[in-house]
Parts: structure tokens; C-alpha cells; sequence
């Protein structure tokens, strides 16, 4: 796996230069909560599916460039129930365009079905993925806010994943005639 901790604005810069001719990239944050309002935001990740990078926010770091990437319509950010990651980014001063939420797609996907949504549940369903969530809770107000080994993996862990997921779904959605109603489900959301 290809990881890149940026945390100066040469690292910045070359992060953006490997992801800005992407035309899909998975989309994660990192927060002290589930408030956009009363949480932090600790970190932003991208991925390709190859080149996974980790931005610290809570070590101080801005996102420099790659706020470009977030506000790029020619790139689509895959997220895992977007609206959790938009709120706290729109918290931040950040806007991001073009979003695709592979947890909306599952809910279209399976619905009626009684199956989890989650990521950790969807990952396993499609790739045979054990997400380990442990790590998770080390995220708190009291964090130190410095990132390990073990964190950035388990942060990245949760985003490489998602443009592979993102064609799958996209493939699924199309075969059984769902595109029209997830794109629905999105206006919908994105309305509110």
C-alpha cells in the first residue's frame, strides 16, 4: 500500500499532483464525534485505490492544494455516509462537489433486505474485507492529536477500498435497473 502522511506543503503539493488526474478518489474524515458542530476534525484521507494519503489536521496541518481536489466537479469523491464527512468538511469551511455515498447505494442495493448498511458489513460482503474498528476509539476529545502507525492504517484502512466498491455498486445499481432511484436518494440528501 502506497501511503503518503502529508504533512508539509511539498508533500501537499506532491499529493495532489498523483490525485488530481483521478476521476474517482475514496473520501474519508476522521473526528472527535458524530457533532460537526462540537467536534473536531482530526484528518481528511484520499485514495485512488493505489495511493492513499492521510492529511493531520490535528497536528495543525491545512489541506493546502488538495482542497482543489474536494471542489473539483471532474472528480468524483466516494464516500461512506457522506453526509456524516460533508457536515463536519462544511464545519471546516470546506465544499465538496461531486459526491458519490456508497452507503446510500447500498441501502438502494438492498433494500427490504434487512442486511447492514455499514461499511464494515458492506466490505466483508463484496471483498471478504475485515475491517478492524478498534483503533476507533482512540479518537477522542483527549487524543493527543498525533498520528500513529496503527491510526493512519486504520484510518486509511476505512478509504481504500471505496472506488473499487463505488464500480461495483455502479455495476449492481445498472443490472438491476436502481440507477434512476440512487441518484434520487442522493438529490434528496443533498437537498436537505
Amino acid at each position: 500500500m502506497d501511503i503518503l502522511i502529508a504533512r508539509t506543503g511539498q508533500q501537499i503539493d506532491e499529493a495532489f499532483e498523483r490525485l488530481s488526474s483521478s476521476v474517482r478518489l475514496g473520501c474519508d474524515t476522521e473526528t472527535s464525534g458524530l457533532s460537526a458542530r462540537h467536534g473536531r476534525l482530526f484528518s481528511v484521507q484520499f485514495s485512488d485505490g493505489e495511493f492513499n494519503v492521510l492529511i493531520p489536521i490535528s497536528e495543525g496541518v491545512p489541506l493546502g492544494l488538495l482542497e482543489n481536489i474536494l471542489t473539483d466537479p471532474g472528480i468524483t469523491k466516494i464516500f461512506h455516509n457522506a453526509k456524516f464527512d460533508l457536515d463536519f468538511l462544511g464545519e471546516n469551511g470546506y465544499s465538496v462537489a461531486n459526491v458519490f455515498d456508497t452507503m446510500i447505494a447500498e441501502k438502494v442495493l438492498t433494500r427490504g433486505a434487512g442486511q447492514s448498511a455499514s461499511l464494515a458489513e458492506t466490505l466483508y460482503r463484496y471483498f471478504a474485507v475485515d475491517l478492524d474498528k478498534s483503533q476507533r476509539a482512540k479518537f477522542s476529545r483527549k487524543w493527543d492529536g498525533i498520528w500513529t502507525e496503527e491510526l493512519v492504517d486504520y484510518a486509511l484502512s476505512d478509504v481504500i477500498h471505496l472506488p473499487k466498491l463505488m464500480d461495483e455498486q455502479n455495476a449492481w445499481l445498472e443490472k438491476l435497473g436502481l440507477t434512476g432511484e440512487f441518484e434520487a436518494q442522493i438529490q434528496k440528501i443533498f437537498a436537505r
